[in-house]
């Protein structure tokens, strides 16, 4: 049996989950639309596609494997379950953290404005840039792949059967989770030095603005100050996102903690649908898509009600209508 925090956290864990497929779901298809209307994707274009479908994955991953854990851990753990499950959180994970950080690079690039001549030469060369960090995602795929079957065939030589083995020495397997996971932590660094950078560039901007400025704010200084908290919100659910994974990871050789493994859970999930929320209201196209689609609920809710309330053929016989 759960308890009633376990199955509050459950609960949340799962709403979660469907806002995050709602929220990626949308910006995938807007930018879809938008592909089949121009008969081209732009970069921006193709990295919010991308990020929304990696994360509409991760997201049912995620609880896919939480409950799992918790309610058929037998299964979970004897057969090929945790193979998929392992070999599917390599490839998912690793790209929605690749177009997570493409899309900074990209934001970093075309907003900031730094003089050093490194910067510059990117800037220049934004397209050959993204088109590098691809080629990185493709080496860390095949870095970490033979090492997660290194880890489940050597688990199984141990164990002597198809049963996952927690016996083993808490620094082996933390030591193995770092290998499996050094693409990710570097991307993860790249990202929060890439926000980092451009929040600097846009308080910069903001400051010099304000002090030519002596009345109220003008639009580019709100833009810019909107902007850096779009880009601290994103920095905050992405430390979030990492800290329930690492809970989770760390939870993995103690299968009796599940209140901790269940918080692990519903705090990594906060990353994708709250930042697909941001992505939406940070984004002019997204945000007037979101505005539309809105007002058409409203007008179908509203055609639903007159429908409802129209009186019938026997009523208006009755009415002397």
């Amino acid at each position: 049996m759960i308890s009633i925090l376990e199955g509050l956290l459950i609960f949340i864990a799962v709403s979660e989950a469907v806002l995050g497929v709602l929220g990626n779901g949308f910006i995938g298809l807007v930018n879809c639309v938008d592909y089949v209307k121009n008969k081209k994707f732009s970069m921006i274009g193709f990295i919010l596609t991308g990020l929304a479908t990696s994360r509409v994955f991760l997201i049912l991953l995620i609880i896919t494997d939480g409950l799992i854990k918790l309610f058929s851990p037998d299964m979970y753990y004897s057969g090929k379950l945790i193979d998929f499950i392992s070999y599917s959180w390599i490839i998912i994970n690793q790209s929605s953290i690749w177009f997570a950080t493409s899309l900074s690079i990209f934001y970093f690039l075309k907003i900031a404005n730094f003089s050093h001549h490194i910067f510059l030469w990117l800037k220049g060369r934004i397209n050959r840039v993204l088109h590098l960090l691809m080629g990185s995602l493709f080496i860390s795929w095949l870095f970490t792949f033979p090492q997660i079957v290194r880890i489940i065939d050597d688990n199984r030589m141990r164990s002597g059967n198809t049963t996952w083995d927690f016996n083993m020495p808490k620094s082996m397997f933390f030591t193995k989770q770092i290998l499996v996971n050094l693409g990710v932590i570097l991307l993860f660094i790249l990202c929060l030095v890439t926000c980092f950078l451009l929040i600097v560039s846009l308080w910069r901007h903001s400051r010099r603005m304000q002090m030519k400025v002596t009345g109220p704010r003008d639009p580019s200084t709100e833009a810019h100050v909107k902007a850096m908290k779009v880009l601290i919100s994103f920095i905050f659910l992405f430390i979030l996102y990492f800290i329930g994974i690492v809970i989770e990871i760390v939870c993995f050789n103690m299968p009796e903690n599940r209140l901790l493994f269940i918080f692990g859970m519903t705090t990594a999930a906060i990353y994708p649908w709250g930042h697909s929320l941001i992505l939406i209201l940070g984004n002019s196209k997204l945000k007037r898509a979101s505005l539309k689609a809105l007002q058409r609920c409203k007008c179908c809710e509203a055609g639903t009600r007159l429908t409802a309330d129209r009186p019938t053929w026997g009523q208006m016989d009755v009415l002397g209508e």
